[in-house]
Order: structure tokens, then sequence, then C-alpha cells
């Protein structure tokens, strides 16, 4: 009956360890063993993409959602996503990215203390100046003056500049990026407003960089993807405006001027058919049908009461884990994980 437990609360060691099953595809982690070990093929970073492209492809945006995104697209204007956790806020940035192909969604994820430099660049002067003093003991008889270092965009100052996701979604670029601003109600009381200037001006200055630009106009420097782009002048400015999804959960109000220069869009909790095709893009075709009851346990909740629609798939990848015939586990263990969120026990 409680074969699925790992943990079996006896004080005996045992190697029950070994029986833990692969994590959940959104909990699996990439980092390299630490004995020698041929790299698999198959790593978590591209099996989360994967999983994005799943979402994304399964999303069916209602109506309302249809038109202000569009609004968003035409007016240049960022979309604010409110709702409760896991009602898809940061999936329609993925969507609109896969179905428009605009490539990867430049992800900045906001917590108390960042700032907008944070998501514009990032210059590491501190090891720019341990380079420096490394070269000058290796080569004391050079004189380094202060053009050595930086005879070459690519073996100056841009080393040690790389570019954040909101930078890199203002780069000059063809077609517009996607840059989802995930959970900006976290933020400090700042950020909001100091967003306003990047977001109406749709440009940035470096000025690392605009110090030099008369003996160094043009500076190789890293974006977020991971490339090499050109700044010139020490200033980035957009050709299109990025597609720009600003995410929140309520949990605090926004400046009005910051408020007036959305668009807004507030998304209703996930209904059967949306969380349906959560759980196939998790868990594969037929899991929806599987798990209906426990689709329907979360559905079936009293007004008021809030719910993730995290706690729908670790519930239903916990129940798959204490086996189909265990049915009085399966249910306890659903109705465990997913308490309502704004009631304490």
């Amino acid at each position: 009956m409680n074969e699925w437990l790992i943990y079996r609360g006896t004080g005996q060691p045992h190697e029950g360890i070994d029986r833990l099953p692969a994590p959940p595809p959104w909990r699996n982690f990439d980092g390299h063993p630490v004995v020698s070990a041929p790299a698999p093929i198959d790593t978590a970073s591209t099996r989360r993409l994967g999983l994005q492209q799943d979402l994304a492809e399964q999303y069916r945006p209602r109506p309302t959602e249809l038109e202000l995104v569009n609004a968003a697209l035409y007016l240049r204007r960022p979309l604010l996503v409110t709702g409760e956790p896991g009602c898809g806020k940061s999936t329609l940035a993925h969507a609109v990215a896969h179905e428009l192909g605009l490539g990867r969604v430049l992800r900045w994820p906001i917590v108390s203390r960042t700032v907008l430099r944070d998501g514009l660049y990032q210059y590491d002067a501190l090891a720019r100046l341990q380079d420096l003093q490394l070269a000058r003991t290796a080569q004391p008889e050079q004189c380094l003056g202060p053009g050595t270092q930086e005879t070459s965009p690519g073996d100056g100052i841009g080393r040690y500049i790389r570019l954040g996701p909101l930078g890199t979604a203002l780069l000059p670029a063809a077609r517009p990026r996607v840059l989802l601003v995930d959970e900006l109600d976290k933020s400090d009381i700042d950020l909001p407003n100091d967003l306003l200037n990047a977001l109406e001006e749709g440009e940035f200055a470096i000025p690392e960089l605009e110090r030099i630009a008369d003996r160094h106009p043009e500076v190789e420097v890293q974006d977020d993807d991971g490339g090499r782009v050109t700044v010139r002048g020490g200033r980035i400015r957009c050709r299109a405006f990025p597609f720009v999804v600003l995410t929140s959960n309520g949990e605090r109000d926004f400046p009005a001027p910051l408020l007036r220069r959305c668009i807004h869009l507030r998304l209703d909790t996930p209904d059967e058919d949306r969380l349906a095709a959560m759980v196939r893009a998790h868990f594969g075709p037929e899991a929806a049908e599987r798990n209906r009851a426990i689709i329907q346990q979360f559905l079936d909740r009293r007004p008021g009461e809030q719910r993730s629609a995290d706690q729908l798939l670790n519930a239903i990848y916990l129940t798959q884990q204490a086996g189909d015939e265990d049915v009085g586990t399966r249910e306890r263990l659903a109705d465990e994980l997913m308490q309502p969120l704004n009631r304490v026990r």
C-alpha cells in the first residue's frame, strides 16, 4: 500500500533514495555531476524549452485576451497581465513568441532587490580591474595606458559588459523580441517608475561606453542570448519595439503613470479545457482524461478560495507515484496538496 514512500519514518537507514523516480519536468535541473560521466544529450534546459513550446502550442486565448494582445502589438505598448498564480500569465508570452516566430522569450524575474540596471546591463568593473592588474604583473615592462586594453571591441571593456533581458529586447532588431517581466509586483517601490523612461523612449545609455565613444565608437558586448552585439556611441535604441509582458499576482498597486502606458489584461482562473491542455503538455496526451477526477476536484472550490495550477500539477505527479490501485491514498494526497492558498488550516 505504501510502496511509493521513500522516507518511512522508521529511524533505520536504508537505500530507498535510489528508488526516487525522475523529478517533474518543471523541477528538473541540469547541474553537472561531481564524478566524471558523459554529458546527457537531453539536458534539463532542452526539456524545459520543449515543455514551454508544448504549453505555447496548446494555449488558446479567450476573445478578450486575443484582442488585448493585438492591441499591445499594434500600439507598441507593454501588456500588464494580472491574475491568480498559475492562471497562464507567463505562458501567454511564450504563446505569442511561438506563434509569431519571435525567438526565445527574454525573461526578467523580479525580486525585491531588483533595480532597473539589472534588466538593462551588468558591468563587471572588478573583473576588469583584476585583469588589468594581472596584465601589468605579467608584462611589467609595458606601459598599459588607457587605450591598451581597448584597442579592439572584443579585447577591451566590452568583455565585461553583458546586456540584461530588457537591454537585449531594446536592441535594434528588424523584428520585435518578446520580453517577460515576471512578477513586477514583487519589486521595490521605485522600479515601476524607473521602467517608464526605457519603455516610453525605447532606448537607454551605457555610461561606461559613452565615456569612451570618441575613441571607441563601436564596442562589442554580450547579449542575454549569449551572442555578441555591437553598441554604437554607447547607446542602444530599438528599431522594432519589443512585445513586453508585465505580470503581476496583484500583491500591490502600480503608479498611474505606468498604468496609463500599459494595456491591462486580467486573466481569469483557468477553466477545465485550459487545465486539461496544461496537464497534457506536462504529462502526455492521455493524462487529462486519466486525471479528470483530480482536475474536477481542483475546480470544485468555494467562493473566494484561491488555488494555483502548480498545485494541480504537483498533485497529479505525486498521485501517479502512489499507484492507480490505492485510490484512497491518491484522493488524500490530492486533497492535501490542493488546499486553498488563502485559507489557514
